[in-house]
């Protein structure tokens, strides 16, 4: 039985693999200053973002690794560093909270996100960002198409950093928790099959109810 259901597995797992490779599961984003634009009104004395104030900003979605070693993902110009690995565009929009732009660490703003990807495809989330650098932040994926529609309700992003003031950089991770559950319901199901399809079912003692089945002696069913 083993020998049989092992390459159905192995075959189960493959797929799975395949599925969660159609889209990046994991990617970069580098932010472009030259996007970001924040409401007037609330700021501090210094003019910067204080709690409550509006924002949106845009960027460049890269592959995963690009921004890696402090990496620097945007020219002061606002055109993409490394051009030959951007794969889509990264839109973000929200309220500061916390102490506004001056928190040192926890969440600094509250924040939906659109990744745009040139594949066509596109993945939506929100969350808060955190002013921490290397701590991985949870945010609650609230829409997608392709892939990204059957990818789970979970994602989470780090903030890899601001290098040279050319805004955040940030690495973002999807878990593949459906493709892997699916695998597992897929396998579970392929062991089951195996196994009921090796039973010898007759042999099979039944137990005699005494409950009369079938035409019962003497009784007539009615015409039609």
């Amino acid at each position: 039985m083993f020998k049989s259901t092992l390459p159905a597995l192995a075959m189960l797992a493959s797929a799975s693999i395949a599925t969660a490779d159609g889209a990046p599961m994991s990617f970069d984003v580098a932010e472009d200053l030259t996007r970001f634009v924040f409401a007037s009104e609330p700021v501090f004395d210094d003019g910067m973002p204080a709690y409550g104030n509006a924002f949106i900003t845009e960027g460049y979605i890269y592959e995963d690794g690009t921004l890696d070693d402090g990496a620097e993902g945007t020219l002061a110009d606002g055109s993409a560093a490394f051009p030959d690995k951007v794969i889509g565009r990264w839109t973000c929009d929200g309220f500061f909270v916390g102490d506004g732009a001056r928190t040192l660490t926890g969440a600094m703003v509250i924040t939906r996100q659109v990744f745009e990807f040139d594949s066509g495809e596109i993945l939506v989330n929100q969350g808060t960002e955190l002013a921490d650098i290397d701590v991985e932040a949870p945010r609650m994926i609230t829409g997608g198409t392709g892939i990204y529609a059957h990818v789970g309700s979970e994602m989470s992003q780090t903030l890899l950093g601001m290098t040279e003031g050319y805004g955040v950089r940030l690495s973002i991770d999807i878990p593949v928790k459906k493709q892997a559950s699916s695998a597992r319901t897929g396998a579970s199901s392929a062991w089951r099959h195996s196994y009921y399809d090796q039973i010898d079912e007759t042999d099979h003692t039944e137990w005699d109810s005494g409950f009369p089945v079938g035409p019962i002696e003497g009784v007539t069913a009615p015409a039609s």
